[in-house]
């Protein structure tokens, strides 16, 4: 599913990833921690193709094709999902109105016809009742006034009503309650499958409780230095991160 070799990427002439190599299977769940500033956020960005970040040498390929040169739009339209650590607010558009033209400009990229109104409305409702979502929140404007875990809530709609083949959930778990982090992780397994690959960052062991994941990685200054499967997350809850580094040392 997806490919990263001797991933190297910068901000502002600042080398933050500094040789990545990373392969997420179909059907897979990978978990990525690590302090803050070890390149998380940095490796999610660079998959989903944010401009901020300069790809400086490697390869990302998603289902074998290369997606490096790809433009944000154009790694939507071939499956890759980012669900934001602050989602933004875009009054006057309700979350309905977004997903629709969402949906219909991923189709049309493929060169399918907008999908009809009827089967819209089947999925959104089949979606909504999923995720357990109140339709009254969808006439809502997106994220405008929401609350942290409804902003979260939104995002795992959007990528329900999306189906990405990769999902990338980057710190969905920060500033979330117990019954927000249940809802959005029982969202996320619900749509799993062993068509698609998630991948969860977080630096919180506790969102593992409700998404077990195949594969835990830990990213220390720009490398993946360690991985382990889901008792790692609990090893480095126990033991906290100046464990990896005293290891390192």
């Amino acid at each position: 599913m997806l490919k990263i070799e001797n991933l190297h990427a910068q901000v502002e002439g600042k080398d933050i990833l500094k040789g990545i190599n990373l392969e997420v299977k179909a059907g897979e769940v990978h978990a990525i921690m690590g302090p803050n500033g070890a390149g998380k956020s940095t490796l999610s960005s660079v998959i989903a193709g944010n401009e901020t970040y300069e790809m400086t040498s490697g390869s990302i390929e998603l289902e074998g094709v290369d997606i490096s040169e790809l433009a944000p739009e154009e790694r939507a339209h071939a499956g890759v999902f980012l669900s934001f650590q602050y989602p933004v607010e875009i009054p006057g558009v309700t979350v309905t109105n977004f997903i629709k033209t969402a949906i219909n400009e991923s189709r049309k990229a493929k060169g399918l016809e907008e999908m009809p109104a009827k089967d819209m409305l089947k999925k959104i409702r089949e979606k909504s009742e999923l995720l357990e979502i109140d339709r009254k929140f969808l006439s809502r404007s997106l994220n405008e006034g929401f609350s942290g875990g409804e902003k979260k809530r939104n995002e795992i709609f959007q990528m329900a009503m999306l189906e990405p083949k990769l999902a990338i959930l980057d710190e969905t778990d920060s500033g979330l309650d117990i019954d927000a982090l249940r809802i959005v992780a029982n969202g996320v397994n619900k749509l799993k499958s062993k068509d698609n690959a998630v991948v969860v960052i977080t630096h919180y062991q506790r969102l593992l409780d409700y998404i077990v994941p195949d594969y835990v990685h830990v990213l220390h200054d720009g490398k993946i230095v360690k991985t382990g499967d889901a008792s790692l997350a609990l090893e480095l809850e126990e033991k906290g991160y100046d464990w990896i580094k005293n290891e390192l040392a």
